[in-house]
């Protein structure tokens, strides 16, 4: 693997970045990715120690007659199922905590995974020749102390008071299509092992998270935030999705310093609409629509051809 060289404006041979407001508003956004990324899993070690007993299970049943190696088996694959859907639900359980407004999550995958270590704990008890009343009592207790250890999922819709409800579900719905639109951004760029473009990107999904946050909060500008968080990040997908096939076959500076220039362009706007969104004002956001509108359509992608992708 080629060494990489990185450094920043108080690096050696580093050029100071300027002191203009977009320059500003880039420097909070790459300090606000690197925070980020730094974030730790909500999923956390213990959770990742429970794919240890499916292999002990599996290991285990090895040696034993061909009744118990099944049992072993079947303990095994409950188990590991159990911890991959205990990982995804305490996952689901922080992106749910750290939203101001959220649906509970459609499957429970917490209570679920409690389930399946109960079951798995019992399969494993019987394959080592205890009697299935025991097994059954060991089952029990092992899925006690996993709903005692991790808890259970969300199970009631979080609100803001004095909001619509139906408002509410439909910017809820809006931030979870915008954040699909910006994980695969994401994806694109990280395909392409270039940590400072992947920064980049990360600094501009920074300012898109921001506005999603704000809507969250108060979706009662949901038509205005719509085409910056539908049909906009759509644009900015596909834009990403062009310039990666582009840039990974060619390696053009031009294309890259090209799509790093359409980066800033839409920091700025993003930024600036998050602030009138949170000012509360109307009048400006139209005019902004209208110059990223035409910035997208100068890098080729089209609105429209993307509300019907």
């Amino acid at each position: 693997m080629a060494a990489e060289r990185f450094g920043g404006p108080y690096s050696p041979g580093g050029r100071p970045s300027p002191r203009t407001p977009q320059g500003t508003a880039q420097a909070e956004a790459t300090r606000e990715a690197l925070t980020e990324a730094r974030r730790v899993d909500a999923a956390g070690a213990r959770a990742n120690l429970l794919f240890v007993p499916p292999v002990v299970a599996a290991f285990a049943g090895l040696f034993r007659d061909p009744l118990s190696l099944l049992l072993c088996l079947g303990a095994a694959v409950m188990l590991a199922l159990g911890a991959w859907l205990l990982r995804e639900g305490l996952r689901a359980q922080a992106a749910h905590e750290a939203r101001p407004a959220a649906r509970r999550p459609a499957l429970p995958r917490k209570i679920l995974a409690a389930l399946l270590a109960a079951a798995g704990t019992a399969l494993a008890t019987m394959g080592h020749g205890i009697e299935p009343l025991g097994g059954l009592l060991y089952g029990l207790a092992a899925g006690g102390l996993h709903l005692a250890a991790f808890g259970i999922d969300p199970l009631h819709d979080k609100r803001i008071p004095g909001i619509d409800s139906h408002q509410q579900d439909r910017a809820a719905r809006l931030a979870t299509e915008a954040e699909g639109y910006l994980a695969t951004i994401r994806e694109q760029i990280g395909t392409l092992g270039d940590r400072a473009l992947a920064m980049r990107v990360a600094g501009f999904e920074a300012v898109a998270r921001r506005m999603i946050r704000t809507l969250e909060e108060d979706p009662r500008d949901l038509g205005e935030a719509r085409r910056y968080l539908g049909v906009y990040l759509m644009g900015a997908r596909d834009a990403t999705v062009r310039f990666v096939d582009l840039y990974r076959r060619s390696r053009d500076a031009r294309a890259r310093a090209d799509y790093e220039a359409l980066l800033g362009d839409l920091e700025a706007n993003y930024a600036g609409a998050t602030r009138r969104l949170i000012e509360g004002g109307r009048e400006a956001l139209d005019i902004e629509i209208t110059v990223l509108r035409e910035r997208l359509q100068r890098e080729g992608v089209s609105p429209n051809e993307g509300r019907k992708a």
